[in-house]
């Protein structure tokens, strides 16, 4: 057993809390990347392994699938077995399923190696945010949960100029390899400056985890069956099943004081609103990634290269807003703030839509700007109410809440942009840019409902002794 403390009483101390901010971001680096690189390679790698494409599709969506089934578990295993050890396999777990990735010379041996690096990610994201609210002090979690969601923001949107970098100089399987020295220096990093917490006296819900998984993997699947135009009776029963295993997850979970899907959490009205506002947002977020490029090609003509050019801006804009947002957070009202940022990114989403026919570059990249601007302003305030506003021994359950809630609506964002351009050739990505739209302000109105007395109820031990258990409704 280790002689490390159990736990700080409010942060790591310097220079520990910088190597934990360093090992935080470079895992989460490595797992979001590996969510979209692949995308990128997919052609090159099933050309190379001659693969059809429609089975090649598993690369993605078995890297996928494992996270998504495995989130919820994993967090709530992080309560029990400690979330530095649950960082630290998952992160061990990812970086060898690299390995195997990278030597993989069949379909189904880098598709099994990828289901692997799926759930090791999957072990870095649950507990990711968790994580940071233990390495900084109370006073300063509105500037690591910005610092969190810039770094996300930056990886997502690097991710397809890293593999088209790499793809360019070598061949596919350096996309995978290369996540190995920098999964040992993080490794290495993680065992000498994680923060130990205090496990929960209780025992792993294996029946809870085995519903949780088929909620949430066959729900998603279903609406990924929805988007790529399967037949009509494939998703309804794909639906069914996840209702009737929701049905039973939740019937099973409010029996339970420590639940695995956080039903005690959702009873608070400033988390509850919190985890709706993201999975809006990031259904739009998602509906504009895809449809952006598409739209920029057909309508304007750009290259792919212009294209990657003119969608920088977004980034770069989220990259000065989240850190920003960060600092604002610990003086405004995080409703607000929300509010005012997805207002904004309705507002740069909208004016994209109605480009006019001949557009100079400059005016492209300003309303990509304003978009990137909202959306960052409103990230690190909404997850920072999340994970603040969840008692300090359920922030696993916070923190794989605010994952899923992430991969749920990042989901259905991607599967209605294929559902539109599949049904309207022509008009398809404005559409799912207008859609998008109508997200964002869904998302404005749910966060600004935080400021109502009662959305608001919970939200007075976001600003309050982070330690202390919340008080009965």
């Amino acid at each position: 057993m280790s002689s490390a403390p159990i736990e700080h009483a409010d942060g790591l101390p310097q220079p520990q809390r910088n190597q934990a901010i360093l090992t935080i971001a470079l895992g989460i680096t490595m797992s979001v990347v590996d969510g979209a690189i692949a995308n990128v390679a997919l052609p090159t790698i099933a050309a190379d392994l001659n693969a059809s494409p429609a089975f090649s599709i598993w690369i993605v969506n078995g890297y996928q699938l494992a996270i998504t089934i495995s989130l919820l578990p994993l967090a709530s295993l992080g309560e029990i077995a400690g979330y530095r050890r649950v960082y630290l396999v998952g992160l061990a777990l990812f970086t060898l399923a690299s390995a195997f990735c990278a030597l993989s010379h069949t379909l189904p041996l880098l598709t099994v190696a990828r289901i692997v690096q799926g759930f090791g990610a999957a072990g870095i994201m649950s507990v990711n945010a968790a994580l940071v609210r233990f390495t900084y002090p109370r006073s300063l979690l509105g500037r690591g949960i910005g610092l969190n969601a810039l770094v996300v923001a930056f990886s997502a949107a690097a991710g397809p100029t890293l593999a088209a970098g790499i793809l360019a100089v070598g061949s596919w399987p350096w996309l995978f390899a290369i996540n190995i020295p920098l999964g040992a220096l993080t490794l290495a990093l993680g065992l000498r400056s994680l923060p130990h917490t205090r496990p929960a006296s209780r025992s792993f819900d294996w029946p809870s985890a085995g519903l949780s998984a088929i909620t949430f993997g066959v729900g998603i699947a279903a609406i990924d069956s929805v988007g790529h135009r399967e037949a009509p009776v494939i998703w309804l029963i794909q639906f069914a099943v996840a209702l009737v295993a929701g049905a039973l997850l939740v019937y099973r979970e409010t029996h339970m004081t420590s639940p695995l899907l956080p039903v005690d959490l959702l009873r608070i009205p400033v988390f509850a609103l919190s985890i709706a506002t993201s999975i809006a947002s990031f259904c739009g977020q998602m509906l504009a990634f895809v449809a952006i490029p598409f739209y920029l090609q057909s309508r304007f003509g750009y290259s792919a290269v212009h294209i990657g050019l003119l969608i920088t801006p977004w980034p770069i804009a989220v990259a000065f807003a989240a850190p920003l947002a960060g600092r604002l957070v610990e003086h405004y009202p995080a409703g607000l703030l929300g509010g005012i940022g997805l207002a904004l990114f309705a507002c740069g989403l909208g004016a994209l839509a109605f480009l006019p026919a001949a557009p100079p570059q400059l005016d492209v990249i300003w309303r990509m700007a304003l978009a990137g601007l909202g959306f960052g302003l409103f990230q690190t305030p909404n997850n920072r109410t999340m994970i603040a506003a969840a008692p300090r021994e359920r922030s696993g359950g916070a923190s794989g809440m605010l994952g899923t809630a992430r991969l749920l609506g990042q989901t259905t964002g991607a599967a209605l942009v294929a559902l539109f351009l599949g049904r309207y050739p022509q008009e398809g990505t404005r559409i799912a840019l207008l859609t998008a739209v109508g997200f964002a302000l869904c998302g404005a109105l749910l966060s600004m409902l935080r400021l109502s007395p009662a959305g608001a109820r919970g939200a007075e031990h976001v600003r309050v002794q982070d330690g202390q258990r919340m008080k009965g409704d």
